[in-house]
């Protein structure tokens, strides 16, 4: 009973955190306005998570844990490179509008926190886009691709993807739109992305 309320009130703690995180940001983030929505006291808070650093990890890592599985499966399945392009720009972009904070604490952590890729690799949360870029050859040897490097294509399918997520206030002024003007313009990313790198490819 006890480890069944305990896993409970972790759940209900990191539901809370991500919402704050979401809102507020790290920084603007306070353990208290996290440990009020999760509906426990502050030091219960702490008794599970020592640090604001510590639970904003334990988000980072659970959200992850989700996301890495999905574009994994995306790149390692039998679809063409062309269905792969879309199918990981879309899944991307959805996931990211769900968790606007991952790709900002991901480069917070890189350079915050050397180990951090080599903690991903060992939890298998680490993309594999072995099978990818073999793809991308084989498509390019059969005239489907124009010559195309798949490791390169991946970092272009990346930064396309996480740029406007990262930079979302320069993004936001620049088109001169608010939170809601720039959910609608990630939605229109996922075709967006994936129709430009498609036509950059493809041999017509």
């Amino acid at each position: 009973m006890t480890k069944t309320k305990d896993k409970n009130t972790e759940e209900q703690i990191l539901m809370a955190a991500k919402d704050v995180f979401q809102t507020k940001g790290m920084d603007g983030a306070r353990m208290q306005e996290i440990a009020d929505k999760a509906g426990i006291n502050k030091a219960m808070l702490h008794y599970y998570y020592r640090s604001k650093q510590l639970l904003f990890e334990a988000v980072f890592k659970n959200a992850f844990s989700l996301l890495a599985p999905q574009l994994n499966k995306i790149l390692n399945d039998n679809s063409s490179i062309e269905d792969k392009v879309k199918n990981f720009s879309s899944n991307y972009i959805s996931f990211i509008i769900k968790h606007p904070y991952l790709p900002n604490f991901i480069i917070q952590e890189l350079n915050r926190n050397p180990d951090f890729i080599k903690n991903i690799q060992e939890n298998n949360s680490i993309l594999n886009i072995d099978k990818f870029k073999a793809q991308v050859a084989l498509e390019v040897e059969q005239g489907i691709l124009k010559p195309t490097k798949g490791d390169q294509l991946f970092i272009n399918i990346l930064a396309l993807n996480i740029f406007p997520f990262v930079a979302k206030p320069l993004v936001k002024a620049f088109v001169k739109t608010d939170d809601q003007g720039f959910k609608k313009l990630m939605e229109q990313r996922k075709t967006e992305v994936s129709e430009f790198i498609i036509h950059s490819i493809k041999q017509h």
